[in-house]
């Protein structure tokens, strides 16, 4: 018997398509994916990207159509910012076909410093000499790796971690930062995130990657830490701004005098404000890198 599908569709400003893209995972929409697949999808509207998830058309009800509705409308408060108010989503009929898997197509791998992101089903190995790769699952809700934080932290990663290193990550999120660590060295990594998905995301994701022994992941804020876990030599959050500043104390006093950090999520628009809390709190940039409105700081306690 063939399953019939239902697309829901929503087009996003360019650089919220992640975030968008974990309110529509949700319930029996466990597959979301970024762009049109079709020549012939109506393209996103200039300066928007279609943010796509699937449904069996038995499970498109009017009660997942609500909460859907509410994930989108709580954004603009969670966030606050007006680009993403009136996100309307729409749901499409589709054709017979496995849209569980079809997607997978038209999903490129990618590159970033050492690292090359390849799905599971690409057995090939990374392409040139010194590469590591990253195997991470695409169709995910959150954390494929494209996003431009998490390129800008990865590149960061590809480029300091020598190894031996003790990394510590703040709203782990899928845990792709930890687990890219620990491939490139990191002798153990320590992720939390509020996100109940998370700790299961990670270990999921450091097991694909064979590093499952030296990552380990928690559920909760830094509640979650023992008063003892402090002396990382990394710490890495890539985190709202307004939850960076809140914790910016908190951050420092986990750091190892030595060690160095990776703070993104910060908006450009909040970076002063965000630099200064840093400031008293005592710790100091030394790069800064601005990839679209997103800024990402690293630095040292000062």
């Amino acid at each position: 018997m063939t399953t019939s599908w239902t697309e829901i569709r929503v087009d996003v400003p360019l650089g919220w398509q992640e975030l968008v893209g974990e309110a529509l995972g949700f319930g029996p929409c466990s597959t979301v994916v970024f762009g049109t697949t079709s020549v012939a999808a109506e393209p996103a509207p200039e300066g928007r990207i279609a943010v796509r998830g699937f449904v069996m058309t038995a499970d498109d009800t009017p009660a997942l159509r609500d909460e859907l509705t509410a994930r989108l409308g709580a954004l603009v408060e969670a966030v606050g910012d007006p680009e993403l108010a009136g996100l309307a989503p729409r749901y499409k009929a589709l054709p017979p076909e496995d849209y569980g898997t079809s997607w997978r197509k038209d999903w490129k791998p990618f590159r970033v410093g050492r690292l090359v992101l390849l799905p599971p089903w690409c057995e090939e190995g990374p392409p040139r000499p010194g590469d590591l790769r990253l195997t991470i699952q695409p169709g995910g809700s959150f954390g494929s790796g494209r996003h431009a934080t998490t390129r800008t932290c990865l590149r960061i990663l590809s480029r300091r971690i020598r190894g031996g290193e003790r990394v510590l990550d703040a709203g782990a999120g899928s845990g792709v930062l930890s687990v890219a660590a620990a491939l490139l060295g990191a002798e153990a990594t320590l992720g939390f995130d509020i996100d109940p998905a998370s700790p299961v995301s990670g270990a999921e994701l450091a097991e694909d990657n064979g590093v499952a022994a030296r990552c380990a992941f928690r559920r909760g804020d830094f509640g979650a830490l023992a008063d003892s876990e402090t002396g990382f030599d990394v710490v890495l959050a890539n985190i709202y701004a307004d939850v960076l500043q809140a914790h910016a104390a908190e951050l420092r006093e986990r750091l190892s005098p030595e060690g160095w950090f990776c703070f993104s999520g910060c908006r450009i628009d909040h970076r002063d404000a965000t630099v200064a809390k840093l400031a008293d709190v005592g710790l100091e940039l030394d790069e800064e890198h601005v990839c679209g409105r997103w800024v990402t700081m690293t630095g040292r306690r000062a």
